[in-house]
């Protein structure tokens, strides 16, 4: 294909994308306007934001729902606190620290969506690399606001490892796998669900693909929450608990039809690959998201003391030495009532 022609087709795609946003999102006049950040790109698991956007599940909450990709989940944090969203989804970890090292923020966590982590090193077979304590005087790669990378401190206290050799090679997200699988970088931070598809999108056998996973080393840390302000959720509440209930919906029937969730990714972004994309929602759901907790109690069943023992590992892997409660970081006030965050049974 020639470049005219695949410029052509490109904007074409871009024209049928902005289309099937405005689709929808009609309807929603008088409604109250929602600034959303999503945690990362537009990849298999931000689908299911973006099928409940296209199912106009945020309309019917009365919401008129502008939705972007993040940076990282680090960074997330920082922007709503600025003000320049509203709300969003990130994994709460960042969260957690920004409070710690900022006692003035309101920063909550209104709903956890994701209940294992995904947190992870990554490298490859021929790097020398087979367990934690090989990292130690390597190069790892990640952008500045990785979760992993931010959270790699946990991971450190948790496996004992010296860190002090450990050099970071910061990098844009496009090029975190790209410096792993061309030899500048030893190993990479971030989300597995992220990590082992990009990787494999570049020609790594997934054999060859080495997975440190922060959980299987006891960082038992929740992930993917809804973040917003104090300020906002207390002026807000009805929106604050429908976008929690139009995540919840996406996610079911993300789960329930695949293939309609990827769809809805394509659509906003037509250049993702349905079927790399795919693989990583379905990776995501069977490792993170539905877990027996779950599955058995909805989503954002929280136990208060598990969420207490990652607020404390968070803290405490930064040297952090301010108290803080799962108060300080996580409210369950807003949650829609428990049939709405129940996975039904068929």
């Amino acid at each position: 294909m020639n470049m005219l022609a695949e410029t052509i087709r490109r904007t074409a795609l871009a024209a049928t994308s902005v289309v099937a946003m405005t689709v929808a999102t009609a309807g929603t006049a008088g409604a109250t306007d929602v600034r959303f950040s999503l945690d990362w790109a537009f990849q298999g698991p931000q689908a299911p934001y973006l099928l409940a956007m296209e199912r106009g599940y945020f309309a019917e909450e009365g919401l008129n729902v502008t939705m972007d990709r993040g940076y990282g989940s680090g960074d997330v944090p920082v922007k709503i606190a600025a003000g320049a969203y509203d709300i969003g989804i990130a994994d709460i970890n960042p969260t957690i620290k920004f409070n710690a090292e900022n006692p003035d923020s309101d920063l909550i966590a209104v709903a956890v969506i994701v209940e294992a982590s995904p947190l992870a090193a990554m490298t490859l077979a021929g790097t020398g690399i087979t367990e934690p304590s090989d990292l130690e005087g390597r190069i790892l790669a990640a952008p500045e606001f990785d979760a992993g990378r931010q959270l790699f401190p946990a991971f450190v206290q948790a496996t004992g490892i010296d860190d002090s050799g450990i050099e970071w090679m910061s990098v844009t997200p496009q090029l975190r796998e790209t410096m792993l699988i061309t030899g500048d970088a030893d190993a990479i931070t971030g989300f597995l669900t992220s990590g082992i598809q990009s990787l494999k999108a570049g020609g790594v056998a997934e054999e060859d693909i080495i997975l440190f996973r922060y959980r299987d080393y006891g960082v038992d840390l929740y992930s993917t929450s809804v973040i917003t302000t104090r300020t906002w959720a207390e002026e807000n509440p009805e929106a604050v608990t429908g976008i929690i209930r139009a995540a919840v919906r996406g996610h079911i029937d993300a789960m329930r039809d695949p293939d309609a969730a990827i769809e809805a990714l394509v659509n906003r972004d037509p250049l993702a690959d349905p079927v790399i994309e795919r693989e990583r929602m379905l990776l995501s759901f069977d490792e993170l998201t539905f877990t027996d907790n779950v599955m058995a109690n909805g989503f954002s069943a929280v136990d208060e003391g598990r969420m207490q023992s990652a607020i404390d590992m968070v803290r405490l892997a930064y040297g952090i030495e301010r108290e803080m409660g799962v108060s300080d970081v996580y409210v369950d006030t807003y949650l829609p009532p428990a049939e709405d965050l129940r996975v039904p049974a068929n």
